[in-house]
């Protein structure tokens, strides 16, 4: 199979041709259909998260969703020819603890994968592992949403438009933070009611929550300047690995902050409801397959709307 390899920091993805990964017992595996690109997959790139990372080289890519195309021993419950998407668990997921989705076949636990609706689509259902899932997670579980609540949402990129449509969805009034206008429309029409340019410019909302998920030092600070006396900050942006924050405004207010990561059991299911129900889409470009590393150069420059899914 064609595969793009991760050699190591700083280095250019390598196109390899490597064995069609073989199913052991409890395992199966998935003709990708679609793979999504993230932010994370930069960070791989760029030293921020290679350290993760359990093996060098390694094959990225952790939001898969395709085709069953082998079953091994000991899995019931799924067929070969059966449409799936592979979660990301607290115990491995693809691109992350092994091999993953930018290559023509993925090697998947039986236990971390889920079957689609017949008309929910692979890019969608690609999304939603780690777009949908960690929005949900911030939102929804770290976040504690209380229907009515005001909720600010810092960064509109793919996990920030697909957060503050599900606080819509929650009963939450929400307004946002980003400097690229041009993404402004698309999310009023995902129900935010407002959006300015910078996240200080939040503060007369008086908001319960902010839940950034752009990470860039700055946006951390400031959310805890702008949510109101005892509000919460949600972290989930690492746009940079550090921050520094007005501590005595964190004291003084009561603020509580928080950090959201990934997703934890249940959360994809929900993500997949609302998508099966018509409620939940997130923003998806097409792209081909060779061309993952430009489309991770377009990521870098901050060129992307919404998520770049890999569709074969």
């Amino acid at each position: 199979m064609k595969a793009w390899q991760l050699t190591g920091a700083n280095q250019p993805l390598q196109r390899v041709e490597c064995p069609d990964p073989s199913p052991g017992p409890g395992e199966v595996v998935v003709d990708v259909r679609a793979a999504g690109l993230c932010h994370s997959d930069l960070g791989f790139l760029d030293g921020t998260l290679t350290a993760l990372l359990p093996k060098l080289p390694i094959i990225p890519g952790h939001e898969v969703a395709g085709i069953i195309s082998a079953v091994g021993a000991n899995v019931s419950g799924l067929d070969i020819g059966d449409r799936v998407v592979i979660a990301l668990t607290e115990s491995g997921a693809p691109g992350w603890s092994c091999d993953g989705g930018f290559a023509d076949k993925c090697l998947a636990s039986a236990s971390g994968v889920i079957k689609l609706p017949d008309h929910l689509d692979f890019s969608q259902a690609a999304t939603a592992t780690d777009a949908g899932q960690t929005a949900y997670a911030a939102v929804v579980e770290i976040g504690r949403l209380r229907p009515g609540e005001r909720v600010g949402i810092v960064g509109l990129g793919g996990l920030g438009l697909t957060g503050a449509r599900i606080a819509v969805l929650c009963g939450a009034e929400v307004v946002a933070a980003e400097p690229r206008s041009e993404v402004w429309d698309l999310a009023k029409e995902r129900g935010v009611v407002e959006v300015v340019s910078d996240v200080h410019a939040l503060a007369p909302h008086q908001l319960d929550m902010i839940i950034d998920f752009a990470g860039v030092g700055s946006t951390t600070a400031g959310a805890i300047s702008a949510v109101r006396m005892g509000g919460r900050v949600i972290q989930v942006g690492l746009g940079r690995n550090e921050a520094t924050i007005p501590t005595a405004e964190l004291v003084f207010k009561e603020v509580a902050l928080l950090g959201a990561r990934g997703g934890h059991p249940g959360n994809l299911e929900a993500v997949l409801d609302f998508m099966a129900a018509g409620d939940l889409t997130i923003p998806t470009e097409a792209i081909a397959f060779d061309d993952i590393p430009n489309a991770i150069e377009r990521l870098k420059a901050g060129a992307v709307t919404g998520r770049l899914v890999a569709e074969s």
